[in-house]
């Protein structure tokens, strides 16, 4: 068995995660799948209707839906797809109406070089963090687009996610990869799980398809885990003491005029006892709040987001969605690997979901084992690896609640409580106080989700403050004065060449984009 070479693989569940995961194992080896000596078959219950409302992305879907050989032009006419460029925080820190700032998805200039937060912190001259070192903020202000229709495919002015259709995305890329990428596509309930002496799963018994036999199993069965929870016996790990929100009303709005104007960012906006996204795509508007039910009741929660939809919710079907913020205590366990739900979930505040499922599905194919021998091997190093990036989306998510300033209602005042915050948060808090985080400090991994440039971005956005010691930086004031200079003019030029998120947008359905 130790032996055994590693050429079937099979991924129970659809859905986003179980999808991409297929597409990126499939590409990533489509010479043996061509010779015949390797496959991936997906499994997907014909019966089992898949959550949707995963609508934001981070810019890593653009190099893993040109790995897997989309066309982007494709990819927006068939997924109701619009530009991302970051998310806008409201009433986050203070509560008032003039408290916002930007989680931009661009890089401080010279970010490489330079760490620019103490010389902005000495300037003190009332322009946002976000605005002093990045022209992307003033491009979201403005909802305009981070290219041009003549600008290639996966190219960009400015870096950019996407705002998406998760109902029509998985159904893309799933044509895709049973058409392109030679995906076995089987639809069938699984009714029974078998497995060896050895606890290895070596086939799924389905109803309407007989006996699926496989080397490497791969979960995406949602919530329900049926072989990493179910069948293997792999505890729950819930983080529910430091994420409070476990529950989510989402409603699909449509715009009032066609050419109603398309953000080109993540709106989320804090309300009493959680937050409200607001993502636009080119025909409607997702609109969610995310809330803690131990801190508001489920009509109150109804009637915090009629009031920020308006009367149109009264037509409009709203959907309650459990949220179990957590993960599996290990990922990878003999031969079945979670991606997607089945390893954990936490509140859509940064797009983590789509990401994290990106990124584990490029791990597994990257480091697909040869054979049963070296697969513990790999799943150890899969399950550190993984297992720090859950830990520090963690971290990141709770960053952006614990740093408030609103004691208005409880949620608020217990999201501040030490007892409630990680402790290696609670250490960099400490450190940061003294010096401003950058990547050469804490963020040492070639993939980190959120880099050093994030929480800059969600620190100085929510009025954190280090102490700048004018002597530590005089070697590179001159550095940063002209990178910021520099950031000011490239402002003033996209704003003068960047077309509307819509206007572009019309045009790729249009024209389409000039291909790589």
């Amino acid at each position: 068995m130790d032996m055994q070479p590693i050429q079937n693989i099979v991924i129970v569940g659809g859905g986003t995660a179980g999808w991409l995961t297929a597409a990126v194992i499939a590409a990533r080896h489509q010479g043996r799948i061509k010779k015949g000596s390797f496959s991936v078959t997906l499994v997907e219950s014909p019966n089992v209707p898949i959550i949707g409302v995963g609508e934001g992305t981070w810019p890593t879907i653009r190099s893993t839906l040109e790995k897997i050989g989309v066309s982007e032009t494709d990819f927006f006419r068939e997924c109701d797809a619009a530009f991302k460029q970051g998310g806008r925080f409201a009433r986050w820190t203070t509560g008032a109406d003039d408290d916002a700032y930007y989680h931009p998805l661009e890089l401080p200039k010279g970010f490489a070089d330079v760490n620019l937060v103490p010389h902005w912190l000495a300037h003190e001259d009332g322009t946002s963090f976000c605005d002093a070192v990045c022209p992307q903020g003033a491009l979201c202000d403005e909802g305009l687009a981070p290219k041009t229709i003549a600008t290639a495919e996966y190219r960009g002015a400015a870096n950019y996610a996407y705002h998406l259709d998760a109902g029509k995305f998985a159904p893309f890329v799933q044509r895709h990869a049973t058409s392109k990428l030679g995906v076995r596509h089987v639809q069938a309930d699984v009714i029974k799980v078998n497995q060896a002496e050895s606890g290895d799963v070596v086939s799924l018994e389905t109803r309407q398809a007989g006996t699926v036999e496989g080397d490497l199993f791969v979960d995406c069965s949602g919530f329900a885990a049926l072989l990493l929870g179910q069948t293997l016996g792999v505890a729950f790990k819930s983080c529910q003491d430091v994420l409070f929100c476990d529950t989510a009303l989402a409603v699909q709005v449509p715009y009032l005029t066609p050419d109603a104007p398309m953000a080109s960012h993540t709106n989320a906006t804090a309300q009493t006892a959680g937050w409200i996204w607001d993502i636009g795509l080119p025909t409607r508007r997702g609109i969610g709040y995310v809330y803690s039910s131990r801190h508001t009741t489920g009509d109150d929660a109804y009637e915090t987001l009629a009031r920020y939809v308006g009367p149109q919710i009264k037509s409009l079907t709203v959907r309650k969605i459990p949220i179990r913020s957590g993960h599996r205590e290990t990922f990878w366990k003999n031969n079945v690997v979670a991606v997607g739900l089945a390893a954990g979930f936490l509140e859509p505040l940064e797009s983590s979901a789509i990401v994290l499922g990106e990124l584990s599905a490029k791990l597994i194919a990257e480091q697909m084992p040869a054979t049963r021998e070296v697969m513990d091997i790999v799943a150890a190093r899969f399950n550190e690896v993984t297992t720090y990036r859950w830990g520090r989306i963690i971290d990141f998510l709770k960053l952006h609640y614990c740093l408030t300033k609103r004691t208005d209602t409880q949620f608020w005042i217990d999201n501040v409580d030490p007892a409630g915050i990680p402790q290696r948060l609670q250490n960099l808090l400490k450190l940061w106080k003294t010096r401003a985080p950058w990547f050469l400090d804490e963020f040492d991994r070639l993939e980190e989700v959120f880099p050093a440039a994030s929480y800059q971005y969600v620190l100085y956005g929510m009025g954190f403050r280090t102490d700048v010691d004018p002597d530590d930086i005089s070697a590179t004031r001159g550095m940063a004065d002209r990178l910021m200079r520099d950031n000011s003019m490239t402002i003033q030029r996209l704003k003068a060449q960047m077309p509307t998120n819509r206007e572009l947008v019309t045009k790729i359905h249009t024209y389409g984009l000039q291909a790589v």
